[in-house]
């Protein structure tokens, strides 16, 4: 089987426009989350980590867009390796192949993951500040606006009765299933 170049691309919310990630750039296959990259729970991640197989090459735009928690991106690299997959991040112009252990590469890799999981952390951080101030000044602070009005609340809660699939419905409605779970509570 030939080798094939794998792209991966992760946005954060639905606003993102995920095409500028691996513009221009000769890939077999692309998967794409629009997730957070708070862990490695993502669906298309998992899927492309089933898909390569030894000699692929793993190509991500940065290394944020693969993780922002050090241990993450340790773990995800040195697994892919392993497998024979070598993985590439094309901002920091950085590649990590099976057998070549480049010990400044190394450093370099694992001081800028720590950037990418300090700069998530300063995130949540000013996040937090401003959740706090808004109820100081006596904001009621009420988190992000609902995915579904009432009259879709009460369509979906009586879909999800007579034992629709949660999946489908999730994508019909078009919300996670986690919130799916959250409305037919």
């Amino acid at each position: 089987m030939l080798s094939q170049r794998i792209g991966y691309i992760r946005v954060s919310s639905l606003d993102q426009n995920p095409e500028r990630q691996l513009d221009g750039m000769a890939l077999d296959k692309v998967f794409t989350d629009k997730a957070s990259a708070k862990d490695t729970n993502r669906p298309q991640l998992q899927a492309a980590l089933n898909h390569v197989r030894a000699g692929d090459t793993f190509i991500v735009h940065s290394m944020d867009r693969l993780a922002r928690n050090v241990e993450d991106m340790l773990r995800l690299v040195r697994e892919m390796n392993d497998r024979g997959v070598s993985v590439q991040f094309v901002k920091e112009n950085m590649s990590f192949t099976a057998g070549n252990d480049d010990s400044r590469s190394t450093l370099m890799f694992t001081m800028l993951s720590a950037f990418a999981q300090f700069e998530r952390s300063l995130i949540k951080e000013r996040q937090r500040e401003g959740i706090a101030l808004a109820k100081a000044k006596g904001n009621v602070y009420k988190g992000r606006k609902p995915a579904l009005n009432a009259e879709r609340i009460a369509q979906l809660r009586e879909r999800a009765v007579t034992g629709a699939n949660r999946t489908k419905l999730a994508k019909e409605f078009g919300i996670s299933r986690e919130t799916l779970y959250q409305y037919i509570r």
